[in-house]
C-alpha cells in the first residue's frame, strides 16, 4: 500500500522563484514538486502538493488529509507565526508532521522566531532552501 504525504504550502509560496529570489531562491513550487515526486518513488511514498494563501483553505486541506494521508510536510509561511487555527487542525491529524521553512526563521525578524506549528511538528527544517523539502520527505519516510 502506498503511503500518501500531503505537501502543503502557505501564503505567498505561489510566488516562489519570483518573489525575493536572493532570499528564497529561483526554484518554483513546480520545481519542488518535481524533485519530491522523484524522491517519493524511491521511498515508497506518493506526494500531493497544494498551496493556498487562505488560512481557512489550509485548515480544510489538513482536515481532508486525515482521511487520505499518513503525513504532512507543511511550509505554513507567515501563518507559522500567527495561526492557532492551523495548529489546531494539525493537532487533529494523527500522522507525522514536518514543518519546513526555506529560510532560517530564527535568523530573521524577531516576530518570525516563534512558530505555533512547531508545537505539533515531529521535526522542523529551516534555512536549507528548497532542499529542506527533500530532507523533510526523507525524514517523514522514517516516521510513517
Amino acid at each position: 500500500m502506498t503511503k500518501n504525504i500531503l505537501v502543503l504550502n502557505g501564503p505567498n509560496l505561489n510566488l516562489l522563484g519570483k518573489r525575493e529570489p536572493a532570499k528564497y531562491g529561483s526554484e518554483t513550487l513546480a520545481d519542488v514538486q518535481t524533485m519530491l515526486t522523484g524522491i517519493s518513488t524511491d521511498l515508497g511514498l506518493t506526494v500531493q502538493m497544494d498551496q493556498s494563501n487562505s488560512e481557512g483553505t489550509l485548515v480544510d486541506m489538513i482536515h481532508a488529509a486525515r482521511e487520505t494521508c499518513v503525513g504532512i510536510l507543511i511550509n505554513p509561511g507567515a501563518y507559522s507565526h500567527t495561526s492557532i487555527a492551523i495548529l489546531d487542525a494539525l493537532n487533529a491529524f494523527d500522522g507525522a508532521v514536518i514543518e519546513v521553512h526555506i529560510t532560517n526563521i530564527h535568523a530573521r525578524e524577531e516576530f518570525r522566531h516563534h512558530s505555533f506549528v512547531s508545537a505539533r511538528a515531529n521535526a522542523v527544517i529551516a534555512g536549507c532552501g528548497t532542499q529542506g523539502y527533500a530532507f523533510a520527505l526523507r525524514h517523514i519516510a522514517t516516521l510513517v
